[in-house]
């Protein structure tokens, strides 16, 4: 067997001196026929998928050990346990499938199909994310790419649900993903390779990692290693290696691959490396002595999954914005979330998320509630919010026994820009409404209802350098929490005869990342905390809400499969209460506005979430 060496010098920008590397290659398995080769974790096996002789378990000589018959291409495994979940395309069925292998008894189990889509399928790769969850990337012709969910841990669902679609590049055949970075990777034959965030929640976007103008060269298969990508071009029958520095991906070798005229398939595991040259059809085993510089994996944050959602909105877009928790004075379980649509106005649900009420009076940002407010004659409770058509607050009657609002009444403000609202109640039962413009203003209005006709009492006025938006009020003790976006979170006294004296309770950092959005205060015989949206990395922080204000920790709120229920992400307003209200939610109960609806893709929703969890996720005392 002739073997062919070639070592290359390769200049590190990491660390600005020069490292040989070298690469040894050699046939494997000759009278194979296989289209696509993929390590098994043990690394001492391989599988194969063929049109012909299906997919196949090889020792490390290339020897059958077990067959699962059909026409398959592409290939993707993740370790399940003792087994392996192994991915395909089924060309005689045209679907995508997923089969358990167990190494061990050397036998393959029971066949998951995805449905048959309505474009060609390309290629396919796995995912699985930090609480587990194992998903699939369908890469398909015309830029039409699809994710779903497959499995749980070492289990694979019964049904696959489509978690969303993903827009990819025109030509594209190959993917991969780095679980640890969460990062997807695509070839676009003609231009490059492109990267993607691939957990479900995240935004559409992606990142060039290597682009060319070149006719000459060709972007095809690649792996992944210790945050890099290892990538074929088989114009040039050449191995590239780019390393992600923190800012973009940086090239770092080019190898020659000696004696292959057109390299298709690449699997690597450690510094075992695998070609197929699709010229010939032969298969290449060797070794490659670099290692990529491991790249800085952000923490993992503990999940809670959402046991109820609302019906979407009735708006495109971002629409949804602000949630509020109406508690039925005699019966909790008929208390009602409130929200807002941005783009239409009120809504109201029950605590299953049905719509009970739309009221269609303008684009309405934030919303709040308190009980017991004089409208004349009769005792209502209020609903109060950001009225962005008119730059006025709204009120709302709700009926302390059936729960209905009604509209009842407009205080107009001389803000430019309202944006944020919140109420505060002390203990002498008056209302005051906290309102603030996109300027850093807030204006502070008591509002009363005499003779049934609403009207507010301006008796503050103060400000913050910068935009904000989320604000929620401590009644008991009387302290405001307001949001600076891209700055944190304040605590000023509430009240509207003391001056606005500004103390930071968190700032934007490692832990709170810009934008600030939605404040809520869960507050129980036990303890106080203040809950934050963290819209910038996704997560919810949950702080004391007295001084010196402790941090207990951030949680995100990841996908239900089992409810068929989505995760929650770019989340603008939230609510919490710590009211038993029944079934899920008798250690209260978290409302967050979901800002990317998936599985299915929808308007946006908000997701109700037990604080039993929250307390169990991030062990709050």
């Amino acid at each position: 067997m002739r073997i062919s060496k070639l070592y290359l010098l390769m200049a590190l920008a990491s660390c600005g001196h020069v490292v040989a590397a070298d690469l040894a290659l050699a046939p494997w398995a000759p009278r194979l026929n296989a289209e696509a080769i993929a390590f098994l974790p043990n690394a001492t096996e391989r599988l194969a998928a063929s049109p012909r002789d299906g997919l196949q378990l090889l020792d490390s000589k290339g020897v059958e050990l077990a067959r699962f018959k059909g026409n398959f291409t592409g290939l993707d495994t993740r370790a399940a346990g003792a087994q392996v979940l192994v991915a395909s395309l089924d060309n005689d069925r045209q679907q995508a499938l997923l089969v358990s292998l167990d190494p061990s008894r050397k036998s393959f189990g029971k066949p998951l199909y995805l449905p048959t889509r309505d474009y060609a399928v390309n290629g396919l790769c796995l995912y699985r994310d930090a609480a587990a969850n194992l998903y699939v990337f369908l890469v398909g012709e015309e830029g039409k790419g699809e994710q779903w969910l497959v499995g749980n841990g070492s289990t694979l669902v019964s049904e696959p649900q489509r978690v969303r679609g993903v827009p990819l590049p025109p030509s594209a055949q190959f993917c991969q993903v780095d679980d640890a970075t969460q990062q997807l990777v695509v070839n676009e034959e003609n231009v490059g390779w492109w990267a993607y965030p691939a957990h479900p929640e995240a935004e559409v976007k992606r990142t060039p990692v290597a682009l060319f103008d070149n006719p000459k060269r060709e972007a095809g298969a690649m792996a992944l290693v210790s945050g890099a990508v290892v990538a074929l071009d088989p114009k040039t029958a050449q191995l590239h290696l780019f390393q992600h520095n923190g800012e973009r991906w940086i090239e770092h070798a080019s190898l020659t691959l000696p004696g292959l005229k057109e390299p298709e398939q690449l699997t690597i595991n450690g510094q075992q490396v695998l070609v197929r040259d699709d010229d010939t059809g032969k298969l290449y085993q060797g070794t490659v002595n670099w290692q990529a510089k491991p790249v800085t994996v952000e923490p993992v944050l503990p999940e809670v999954a959402a046991v109820r959602q609302t019906d979407p909105v009735g708006r495109q877009g971002d629409a949804a914005d602000d949630p509020a928790i109406w508690i039925h004075p005699e019966q909790p379980e008929r208390s009602r979330v409130l929200g807002t649509n941005k783009k239409q106005g009120l809504l109201a649900y029950d605590l299953d998320g049905k719509l009970l009420q739309e009221l269609a009076v303008g684009r309405l940002n934030n919303v709040d509630v308190r009980p017991n407010f004089k409208l004349g004659a009769q005792t209502v409770d209020l609903a109060v919010a950001s009225n962005r058509d008119h730059n006025s607050l709204s009120l709302f009657s709700i009926d302390r026994t059936t729960g209905e609002l009604r509209e009842a009444g407009e205080v107009p403000t001389p803000l430019k820009e309202i944006y944020g609202i919140c109420l505060f109640q002390p203990a002498s039962g008056e209302i005051y409404a906290i309102a603030n413009g996109k300027d850093g203003t807030f204006l502070q209005y008591r509002l009363s209802a005499p003779d049934g006709r609403v009207q507010g009492k301006l008796v503050r006025q103060f400000k913050v350098d910068s935009q904000p938006e989320g604000c929620v009020a401590d009644d008991q003790r009387q302290r405001l929490f307001l949001g600076e976006e891209d700055v944190g979170v304040w605590a000023v006294d509430a009240r509207g005869d003391q001056p606005a004296t500004l103390t930071s309770v968190i700032k934007v950092g490692p832990q709170l990342h810009a934008d600030v959005e939605g404040l809520a205060l869960y507050q129980s015989n036990e303890r106080d905390y203040l809950v934050i949206s963290s819209q910038g990395n996704d997560s919810y922080l949950v702080v004391d809400a007295e001084p010196p204000f402790a941090m207990h920790g951030a949680f995100r709120v990841g996908l239900n499969a089992a409810a068929g229920i989505d995760g929650a992400s770019e989340t603008d307003g939230l609510e919490v209460s710590a009211i038993n209200l029944g079934g899920p939610w008798s250690k209260g109960m978290l409302v967050v506005q979901d800002g990317r609806k998936r599985m299915p893709e929808q308007t946006q929703n908000f997701k109700f979430v037990p604080w039993a969890d929250v307390t169990r996720a991030l062990k709050l005392p």
